[in-house]
């Protein structure tokens, strides 16, 4: 599935529990050997009765992380297809925390995303106090930049202009920079108008992605609160757009957008690939031997 060309692998873990290694998932994220996706979604059962599912995200270096805004929106069109739910209004858990997932009648889905945590602390971000917006060095160059925790951690940077913005360089830099001891999303903002903005975001384990519906929250969030961007904000991302409304301290946000779901397909397990790759030996060491009998019988 994928939205706006963010893409994940969704696995039904509702009937079964799925046991998987960062190996495993790294296999499966290999473009060219394996499936291929940004992140890896399971579905499981609910870990409590207040919420309909649990939901679980791997990135596609195998780490497992807090939240998926893109990804959440396919968990809920996953649940629907599947027939796992009949519900239009789904509740799930996070490792971030509980959201809501609601299905339009147009088919997009709307995701609560809830109350952005905005303390260093929640972060985490190394500050001696909490701030607007902070200062920070990489390699000798000073940057200012907003911390937003969405259920997972982001830096937002505004840009005069998002095509020369420097993602490939900056964004493994501050992915990995001390002061976010658990690493960081980082989104590049172009502003536009208050009630429209262009987004990159390099996305910790998986590189640069199309789209990134946390970042496009938490940019949302950062430029509310510097005074930049309104209640309503049109999220321009390199493989769509995202409807975004927060309207500030203390409520939570909301995101709006579009679920695909592309193709279903069976993943053999390495031991279950093994297995196969024997019964082959065995039905060729067969075949070779009908053949020789037949040749002896010419």
């Amino acid at each position: 599935m994928h939205g706006l060309g963010n893409d994940f692998m969704v696995l039904d873990a509702t009937r079964e529990a799925i046991a998987l290694a960062p190996g495993d998932i790294r296999a499966m994220a290999d473009r060219h050997f394996g499936v291929g996706f940004d992140q890896l979604l399971l579905v499981e059962r609910a870990p409590h009765a207040s919420v309909d599912f649990g939901y679980r995200i791997f990135n596609a270096d195998g780490g497992e992380v807090e939240q998926c805004g893109n990804g959440a929106r396919c968990f809920a069109r996953f649940v629907r297809e599947q027939g796992l739910t009949d519900k239009d209004h789904i509740r799930v858990q996070t490792c971030g925390g509980a959201i809501e997932l609601h299905i339009t009648g147009h088919g997009d889905v709307r995701v609560d995303m809830g109350v952005p945590r905005l303390l260093p602390a929640e972060i985490p971000f190394d500050a001696p106090a909490p701030a607007l917006s902070y200062p920070i060095t990489v390699e000798g160059e000073a940057l200012e930049l907003a911390v937003v925790n969405m259920g997972n951690p982001h830096a937002v940077l505004r840009v005069d202009d998002l095509g020369r913005a420097p993602v490939a360089r900056l964004g493994p830099l501050l992915e990995r920079h001390p002061r976010f001891p658990a690493r960081v999303n980082v989104g590049f903002m172009q502003i536009l108008t208050p009630e429209r903005i262009r987004l990159r975001v390099h996305e910790r384990g998986a590189g640069e992605t199309l789209a990134c519906g946390t970042g496009a929250c938490a940019a949302v969030v950062a430029g509310r609160r510097l005074g930049w961007l309104g209640r309503d904000v049109t999220v321009g991302l390199p493989g769509g757009e995202l409807q975004v409304t927060w309207p500030g301290e203390g409520h939570p946000v909301s995101m709006l957008g579009p679920a695909t779901r592309v193709y279903d397909g069976l993943w053999l397990w390495p031991d279950a690939a093994r297995a196969g790759e024997a019964q082959d030996a065995k039905v060729h060491a067969a075949l070779a031997t009908i053949a020789v009998d037949r040749q002896k019988r010419a």
